[in-house]
């Protein structure tokens, strides 16, 4: 059949089971946006108040659900405040499809008003990207872009789309929404090996990241962990893949970890690792990491394997294949020395546990877990919550906790977390800073009219709270630019009220407590404005350029 470009593009987005589309409109999309109309009742669009709103809602909808998130802006300035999102989505390696117009063919290259080249701009952040120039090629380019963002190691794919492409008329044939590639072993040249050093390792670790629950690979995780009787510890990726609770699990290790996942990953003799970067954020300094370990690396991104660190056994592959081939063929372990000591790294993390009452960290996140719903999502912005939530939130299903990783870009809660609530229906947490929130407030606005079931736990310190952490302890105290109470007087309680939300301010537990409750009960998002102390660490921390051995666990006043 024939159809504008613009209807291809949206019929083809429905094709492929699209239900929601963040973005914000202008001259080079209108005719999307107009086709966008006619299918209303199959696809939502969802109006941000900025384009860098629109790729962080989609990304926390792709994270929430395993799906691909849509995003859409025009050309010039629309785009280019997509690629902090864009970004993110990248290093994070989450499946989005990025939808960007374009001024008109016959204008590319003459700096035609809102012309940019975004193609070129975020070569190095996309799996992939496309300009469209020929109206027929834009169905099987859509299609090919779903398939390319969900396959193999995910992530954004762009489609650039000259005005002109979207008024022509073109060929569009309905077809299958597309599937993800077959999974694939990969390379097992080394497999034996890795199975020999596995079966003569005496202190095994199981290490994983993100790559696990883009696999769906929890479940052998588990197995594998009880094959070979080791602990298990994981990144900032990776929480929510193994319930927190779970009998071997010490939590996130590295910069801001738990201690005992920490000096597990320490004093093993065998580290397994599985869809995770080994990024400086676990390893510290990288010259000091390693050397009297045998490291098994198996990951689905080929690249990973020896980029950061030198890993004995290299197995590239889907995650699930590759444990499913490896896991019959290692002996059942028992590793009692090892069990006592890492018994042992529990019981001194355990003293090392804050127990202060009032509006500690831990006490207000253990407070906000009694108002969770049981599977609820939790997503954080970028800072020392996100470091707090990770060490003290319980997660007992896979892809309920949805942070920013990689790029640390602040101001990615608040909008990734309208991505979550929407995509899920339910009552999202969002943990969040003061200064993270003040770089997205405004999609407060998106939050409201959407009545997206959000709750704003606004843990307020007044200052930038982990670059002061930094300068208190490495810096002399010389506070620069991290001071924000008494420069700012933003009130943003009132600020939620400005915006249609409702809010109120938390000076204690019992504050606190009735705000969730209020939470709980309100029908849109909610803004809890809790006073923290300024001078709260986030502590295990490892030192910079220092390695697992010199981490800190107390810090005199």
């Amino acid at each position: 059949m024939q159809l504008k470009g613009s209807q291809i593009v949206v019929r083809t987005l429905v094709e492929q089971g699209t239900k929601l589309v963040f973005g914000f409109p202008g001259a080079t999309v209108i005719d999307i946006y107009d086709a966008l109309l006619d299918y209303q009742d199959e696809i939502r669009h969802v109006l941000v108040a900025h384009e860098q709103g629109a790729a962080h809602a989609a990304d926390g909808y792709a994270r929430a659900t395993g799906r691909v998130g849509v995003c859409l802006a025009t050309s010039g300035p629309g785009s280019t405040n997509l690629v902090t999102g864009i970004a993110a989505s990248f290093m994070d390696s989450t499946p989005l499809v990025v939808i960007t117009g374009n001024v008109a063919t016959e204008h590319i290259g003459t700096d035609s008003f809102q012309e940019i080249d975004i193609t070129g701009v975020t070569l190095p952040i996309t799996k992939h990207n496309y300009f469209v120039e020929d109206v027929n090629e834009l169905a099987h380019v859509i299609r090919e872009a779903f398939r390319l963002a969900v396959s193999g190691r995910p992530g954004p794919v762009l489609i650039d789309i000259a005005k002109d492409v979207q008024q022509a008329m073109g060929s569009y044939e309905p077809a299958e929404a597309v599937r993800a590639d077959d999974p694939v072993l990969g390379d097992l040249s080394q497999l034996d090996a890795a199975v020999a050093c596995i079966n003569a390792c005496h202190r095994p670790l199981v290490y994983f990241g993100g790559g696990v629950l883009a696999a769906g690979a929890q479940r052998e995780v588990l197995e594998l962990a009880n094959k070979v009787d080791a602990p298990i510890a994981c990144s900032l990726m990776g929480l929510s893949a193994v319930p927190t609770n779970h009998p071997r699990f010490l939590g996130m290790e590295g910069m801001h970890g738990r201690y005992a996942a920490t000096m597990a990953m320490k004093n093993a003799d065998c580290i397994i690792a599985l869809g995770c970067r080994f990024n400086d954020r676990s390893t510290g300094d990288r010259t000091r990491f390693g050397a009297a370990v045998h490291i098994v690396h198996i990951d689905v991104d080929g690249s990973e394997i020896n980029k950061t660190t030198s890993d004995d056994f290299g197995i590239v592959g889907d995650l699930r294949p590759a444990l499913n081939r490896l896991i019959p063929l290692l002996d059942q372990a028992d590793h009692q020395g090892w069990s006592q000591l890492i018994q042992k790294m529990r019981e001194d993390e355990a003293s090392q546990v804050d127990t202060r009452d009032g509006l500690t960290p831990r006490n207000v996140l253990m407070m906000a877990d009694e108002f969770r719903e049981p599977g609820s999502c939790v997503v954080t912005d970028v800072g020392q919550h996100q470091m707090w939530a990770a060490q003290f939130l319980v997660l007992s299903q896979p892809r309920t906790f949805v942070s920013n990783g990689g790029l640390g870009a602040m101001g990615f809660g608040l909008p990734a977390a309208i991505g979550v609530a929407l995509a899920t229906h339910r009552r999202t947490l969002l943990v969040v800073g003061d200064g993270g929130l003040g770089m997205s407030v405004q999609e407060l606005a998106t939050a409201v009219s959407t009545r997206a079931q959000v709750t704003v736990l606004l843990m307020n310190n007044g200052t930038l709270g982990m670059v002061r952490q930094w300068q208190r302890l490495f810096y002399d105290r010389r506070y620069v630019g991290t001071t924000l109470a008494g420069y700012r007087q933003t009130d943003y309680v009132a600020v939620a009220r400005a915006f249609g939300a409702q809010g109120s301010r938390a000076q204690s537990l019992l504050d606190l407590r009735r705000a969730f409750g209020e939470a709980a009960a309100c029908e849109g998002p909610y803004v809890i404005d809790c006073a923290i102390a300024q001078d709260e660490l986030v502590l295990p921390m490892l030192a910079p350029s220092g390695g697992l051995d010199d981490i800190i666990v107390e810090v005199e006043e």
